[in-house]
C-alpha cells in the first residue's frame, strides 16, 4: 500500500475499540475494569479491545495472544503495564525498534520504528485463554490491519496461539496440509509474508529460562533482515 495509512489505521482502531462480538470476552474485561486489581485501584482501566500499535510503515508484525487483564485492559496499550511487556519493549529496544526499553502506560513516550505490535485476540481473556471461536471473530480485524500496513513483510508469532492466527491470515482459503508446527525460530514463508516463531514472553517462559534474551535477540534481528530482504522497492 503506497502512502501513509495512518488515518485509515486509526479509523480502524475506533472500530476495533467498539467492538462486542464476544458476549464472554465483554463480560470479563468489563468485570475487571470495575473491579480492579488492589494495586491499581486507584486508576481507570481501559476496560476495552486494545487496539494494535506503532510504526505504520512497519515491516516487522509483533503478533501476540491476547491483552492482560491487568496490563494491556488496563492501560489500553499492548504489552503495556505488564512483565511480559518488560521483557518484549526490552528486546524491542536491544533491536533497535524501539526508543526505549520500557513501558508503563500508554502516554509515556514510547515510539516504535518499523515495528507494529497487535494481538490475535483484542480483549481481554479470562485464564488468559481465549477459544478458537474467539479467535476466528477476533481475525477479521487483524486481517484489515494487516492489509493496510501493507510494508509488513516479516510477522514475529508470540507463542502457539498467535502462529495459528496468523495462519490463518496468510492462508484464509486453502490452509497447507499438514499445517506447520509452532516452534522458537521456526519460520514459514507464505505469500508476501515470512512468519517467524518466538515463545511468548510470560513470565511462565522468562522466568524458567525457556525464553532467554539472547533467544528473543536472534528471532528480532532475523525477523528485520527477512523483512529487509522481502521489502518492495519503493
Amino acid at each position: 500500500m503506497a502512502g501513509d495509512p495512518s488515518a485509515a489505521l486509526a479509523a480502524l482502531e475506533r472500530e476495533v475499540t467498539s467492538c462486542r462480538r464476544c458476549p464472554r470476552l465483554v463480560r470479563w474485561r468489563e468485570e475487571v475494569a470495575r473491579e480492579k486489581r488492589a494495586a491499581f485501584a486507584h486508576e481507570t482501566y481501559w476496560g476495552r479491545p486494545v487496539p494494535g500499535f506503532g510504526d505504520p510503515r512497519a515491516r516487522v508484525l509483533l503478533l501476540g495472544l491476547a491483552p492482560a487483564a491487568h496490563g494491556a485492559n488496563r492501560t489500553g496499550r499492548i504489552f503495556t503495564g505488564d512483565r511480559s511487556g518488560d521483557f518484549l519493549f526490552a528486546a524491542l529496544h536491544r533491536a533497535g525498534f524501539a526508543n526505549q526499553p520500557r513501558s508503563r502506560d500508554a502516554g509515556d513516550g514510547l515510539r516504535l520504528r518499523d515495528a507494529w505490535i497487535s494481538a490475535a485476540v483484542r480483549c481481554a481473556p479470562p485464564a488468559n485463554r481465549p477459544t478458537p471461536q474467539e479467535r476466528d471473530a477476533c481475525l477479521p480485524w487483524t486481517r484489515s490491519e494487516l492489509a493496510l500496513l501493507g510494508r509488513v513483510r516479516a510477522v514475529v508469532c508470540l507463542g502457539a496461539f498467535a502462529w495459528a492466527a496468523a495462519l490463518r491470515l496468510v492462508h484464509p482459503d486453502t490452509p497447507p496440509r499438514p499445517l506447520p508446527r509452532f516452534g522458537h525460530g521456526v519460520e514459514w514463508p507464505a505469500p508476501g509474508v515470512t512468519l517467524v516463531g518466538c515463545f511468548h514472553p510470560s513470565q511462565q517462559n522468562t522466568f524458567t529460562g525457556k525464553l532467554t534474551e539472547p533467544m528473543i535477540d536472534a528471532v528480532l534481528v532475523r525477523a528485520r533482515d527477512l523483512a529487509r530482504a522481502r521489502a518492495p522497492t519503493r
